[in-house]
């Protein structure tokens, strides 16, 4: 049975592995996965925030749900480490666009269609742009609202030089944001945990975690 793939590389930066899961816990409330995000606008903030957004985009997968993944024009995932990983790349809808604004309208147009149980956009690649990286209040309203009417996972990938305890730059609209972090276990460099610290949730006390314990693919163990 193929493993889903938890950390990938991006293009052309190149900086992350690929990290598969052996193991994974999770402690009370709930899980990190579609059901906890179903309905909500949620960021993922952090150097795995990639890694953990595939788990989801497999999940969908496995469920018979589409999903789509909405990113930049010159920043992307990996595709043979998404498919090693069981990623169905054929199935998965891939937009990309400059801005923020942009993508968030793409958002808008696949959420609008009721079609959806996750989509992914990434705004990593704009960290260290605030103009080209902020999404309209409006916007992001909307989202939610569609969002909330779809019982659709949005989720928001984000990165940047703030501290973990600051609040989202996307507004209070997020209702849930998480910190994603990876660390080896032991020294073959073939295991990591990868995992995620809550650091805001509307439905539950924030403070809750979950963590997968993952190997490395062939090519980089």
């Amino acid at each position: 049975m193929a493993l889903p793939p938890l950390v990938l590389s991006r293009l052309p930066a190149g900086a992350l592995a690929l990290l598969r899961p052996i193991r994974s816990s999770a402690v009370e409330p709930t899980t990190f996965d579609l059901d906890a995000l179903a309905g909500r606008l949620s960021e993922l903030h952090g150097d795995s925030a990639l890694t953990l957004a595939f788990a989801l985009i497999l999940q969908a997968q496995e469920r018979d749900e589409p999903a789509a993944y909405i990113g930049g024009l010159d920043a992307s995932f990996y595709p043979p480490d998404v498919a090693e990983g069981g990623v169905d790349l054929d199935a998965l809808v891939v937009v990309r666009a400059a801005e923020a604004t942009q993508r968030a309208r793409a958002a808008d147009e696949l959420l609008r269609s009721g079609a959806f149980a996750l989509v992914v956009l990434d705004l990593v690649d704009l960290h260290i742009d605030a103009k080209r990286r902020r999404v309209p209040p409006a916007l992001l309203s909307r989202l939610h609202a569609l969002a909330q009417k779809h019982q659709s996972a949005l989720v928001f990938l984000t990165q940047g030089d703030e501290s973990d305890d600051v609040p989202s730059s996307l507004g209070p609209l997020v209702s849930l944001r998480a910190v994603a972090s990876r660390s080896l276990v032991g020294e073959s460099r073939t295991r990591y945990d990868v995992g995620v610290a809550v650091v805001k949730d509307k439905r539950h006390a924030p403070g809750w975690t979950h963590t997968e314990r993952c190997r490395a693919p062939l090519g980089l163990s």
